[in-house]
């Protein structure tokens, strides 16, 4: 059987704005299935890390707060720190970060937690017993609310090729720990021809594992001069890659060779243990707005590659997720983009911007271990 999946467009009338079609939506998906009466209603959201332009906007989480209340639970929005060196690492930053985003509780009308608590090390351990993982690094509060109603902005991705409610939820949701556990085999390549030694990389590693080394006489330089070249510690790296976007010579970039089928088979079974007791109460909706080549993770958003879809909403993530990569694919690229001039622009987004990269499969698993369906029913409203 297809798992239903409703969309509504962007247009809006004075008799219908965006906010109402935001609640008709949702509800229609199944909200008041979902949320428990008087029962704690995570809505994990990304907060977009500071200089970031691309994540939902705080007014179009407000009529799902409002929705959650009239249901009668008790909403509170939350996301879990990051791994790298930004704006998101601790819960001070994290929440500094989000209110100055536009996320601040007068606006939201609902409380701001982090997920993992103040350090990231506020977890709960799940077990699992799947494939990869025999446990999962769950963040507290997301682990111990009743209900669980996931918002993404649906985007493409470095090394999972795209971000939708799956990964809004298995990688979101995780700890600090838990975020170390799916990227621990995803590690950056240096460019040696590239690099000019000047350490910018070094400042955004949390885990000291880059530094400079003597550059080897036989080595390629970007010029005569160039004495230094960086160095990364494999035994130190825990793969966040937050160093890739930082390097202002493009030096870095995502070590093909590593499994990146493995990381997202990681991401996908965290998904499985994010919502563990909480498999009957779950919502997931994904922003198909100003889609983006890359992560909300960065500071800075690239142009959208499609025009604006709308919105989705499922009790199937997988579905969902499939679904959203469908609308996408099937849309015309943007010519102000990044994948304007590649062959792919027409028939695959993902592919378009990572080549090497099979986004299929992050679906694929998921089905496979029973987090969803790829067969879904689009449901216009």
């Amino acid at each position: 059987m297809n798992s239903q999946v409703f969309f509504t467009d962007l247009r809006a009338t004075d008799a219908q704005s965006l906010l109402q079609k935001i609640v008709h939506l949702i509800e229609k998906a199944g909200l008041k299935k979902v949320v428990k009466k008087r029962g704690l209603t995570a809505i994990k959201i990304h907060f977009g890390e500071r200089g970031n332009t691309a994540f939902i906007r705080p007014l179009l989480v407000r009529p799902v707060v409002d929705a959650v209340k009239q249901a009668g639970g008790k909403p509170f929005l939350t996301d879990a720190n990051t791994l790298y060196v930004g704006t998101r690492g601790n819960a001070v930053d994290h929440l500094t970060t989000a209110i100055l985003n536009g996320f601040s509780p007068s606006v939201v009308d609902a409380p701001l937690i982090i997920a993992d608590g103040i350090d990231g090390r506020d977890d709960v351990v799940v077990p699992l017993g799947l494939k990869l993982c025999h446990e999962a690094y769950v963040g507290s509060a997301i682990a111990k609310a009743d209900t669980l109603i996931s918002l993404a902005h649906f985007k493409l991705h470095e090394a999972a090729g795209f971000g939708g409610a799956i990964k809004n939820v298995g990688m979101g949701a995780a700890s600090r720990r838990g975020k170390m556990a799916q990227h621990s085999e995803v590690a950056p390549e240096i460019y040696v021809k590239k690099c000019i030694g000047c350490g910018t990389c070094m400042e955004q590693c949390a885990h000291g594992a880059m530094s400079l080394v003597d550059r080897p006489e036989d080595a390629p330089r970007p010029f005569p001069e160039a004495k230094k070249v960086i160095h990364i510690d494999e035994k130190l790296c825990v793969g966040c890659a937050g160093c890739i976007h930082s390097c202002p010579q493009e030096a870095l970039g995502i070590n093909w060779k590593t499994d990146l089928p493995r990381f997202m088979e990681r991401m996908v079974e965290y998904t499985v243990g994010a919502l563990k007791g909480k498999e009957k109460r779950s919502l997931f909706v994904n922003f198909l707005t100003q889609i983006s080549p890359a992560c909300d993770c960065h500071s800075y958003a690239d142009a959208p590659i499609v025009a604006d879809i709308g919105i989705l909403a499922s009790r199937d993530p997988v579905a969902i997720d499939q679904a959203s990569m469908d609308l996408v694919n099937a849309q015309p690229p943007l010519h102000s983009s990044c994948i304007k001039d590649s062959p792919y622009k027409d028939s695959d987004k993902v592919k378009a911007v990572y080549p090497h990269i099979d986004w299929q499969h992050q679906l694929d698993y998921a089905e496979e271990v029973g987090l969803g369906s790829k067969s879904y029913e689009l449901i216009r409203l």
